[in-house]
């Protein structure tokens, strides 16, 4: 991505050495229920955004991203957001990280996931033994007193945040579940991908073909990149693409995301980090492998995610609302990919 004349570089480099980029997520909602004890909500808080950060850096810091080719070739299942298999709710935001770390670090082939009561509930169970992998949910609530404050007044109520984790197992790891949770149809093994295609011509984006580089021109608004043919494999045109197109979200006109960042500096690199995980989210979901475009920005996401705890929190939810943004216009789909859920459905985003 380009910040000025031709643009700011997201991606300089050459069509035989590009691979895919790759960033949002769902707002929290309001209900109404007594505030948890604040001091001891605000520790777990710390200590789960603590958790989480943590577990994406080991991740990075091992030369490896947690959201890159989180599935198996032994079953031949086709590559996707990882699901509740009761309930057929994508995940989103930083659950999409977490699960697709548990698929490497596990080997699983299934991208479904259950609870302990959930796959009660389907007639299965869980085998013995087996340990479960860590979700969070966020919302906010309204307590009872605010609200009364509030309807005497009438002024907007005041909300309080909370954060919650959960504990999900993978369809592999649970007994007579089989076939609750299908594997999607794999992409048409073509070079050209008639989905993803009509997707990118209904976004009604300017996408100038040519030149041997890939960037987004925020302040003219049109995203570059290199013909197909130029690519040594030319699905990574598609990945390339997606990624340009997640940061074109961003402009003021779609999601207003801060794009001024110089190249080099902290915000620069928390955009291209949006950028990395909305790109991946939508080829995950388009079934379109994903994988790390520069492996130059690995450290540069390690110095954000080390002083900051939240920040991968905030950049998986703006990951997961460009990726909703850019979902929408996918012709065979009639609702958006990573809608939330209930908090009995804990599929939803954590919100910082």
């Amino acid at each position: 991505m380009r910040s000025s004349g031709k643009g700011r570089s997201s991606a300089k480099r050459s069509a035989s050495s590009t691979k895919s980029k790759v960033r949002g997520g769902i707002g929290p909602t309001t209900q109404t229920s007594d505030p948890p004890p604040e001091p001891a909500a605000q520790a777990q808080r710390v200590s789960l955004y603590d958790e989480v950060t943590g577990r994406i850096i080991t991740e990075l810091a091992a030369g490896r991203a947690p959201w890159v080719r989180p599935w198996g070739k032994v079953s031949g299942a086709a590559p996707g957001l990882p699901r509740n298999a009761l309930t057929g709710r994508s995940y989103s935001g930083v659950n999409v990280l977490l699960l697709w770390g548990a698929l490497i670090e596990h080997g699983f082939d299934d991208r479904g996931w259950l609870t302990f009561r959930q796959a009660q509930k389907a007639g299965g169970q869980v085998r013995r033994g087996e340990r479960g992998t860590m979700v969070v949910y966020a919302d906010r609530f309204t307590p009872k007193d605010e609200a009364e404050r509030a309807a005497q007044t009438g002024e907007a109520p005041g909300v309080v945040p909370f954060l919650k984790r959960f504990t999900v197992f993978n369809i592999a790891q649970c007994e007579g579940l089989d076939g609750i949770c299908p594997p999607a149809a794999p992409p048409p093994e073509r070079e050209t991908i008639p989905h993803v295609e009509d997707l990118v011509s209904a976004t009604g984006a300017t996408v100038r073909i040519g030149g041997s580089e890939a960037y987004y021109a925020p302040a003219l608004d049109y995203v570059r990149v290199p013909p197909q043919p130029a690519f040594h494999q030319q699905i990574d045109y598609y990945r390339t693409l997606l990624h340009e197109l997640s940061h074109w979200t961003g402009h003021p006109s779609r999601l207003n995301r801060d794009q001024t960042g110089r190249f080099g500096s902290k915000p620069y690199g928390f955009e291209e980090l949006v950028a990395e995980l909305s790109a991946a989210f939508t080829c995950a979901a388009l079934g379109v492998v994903p994988t790390v475009r520069h492996a130059d920005y690995l450290g540069a996401w390690l110095a954000i995610l080390r002083e900051d705890n939240r920040a991968v929190f905030r950049a998986a939810s703006k990951a997961s609302k460009s990726a909703d943004f850019l979902l929408a216009f996918d012709p065979r789909a009639t609702a958006p990919v990573m809608a939330g859920a209930s908090p009995s459905d804990p599929v939803r985003e954590v919100a910082a």
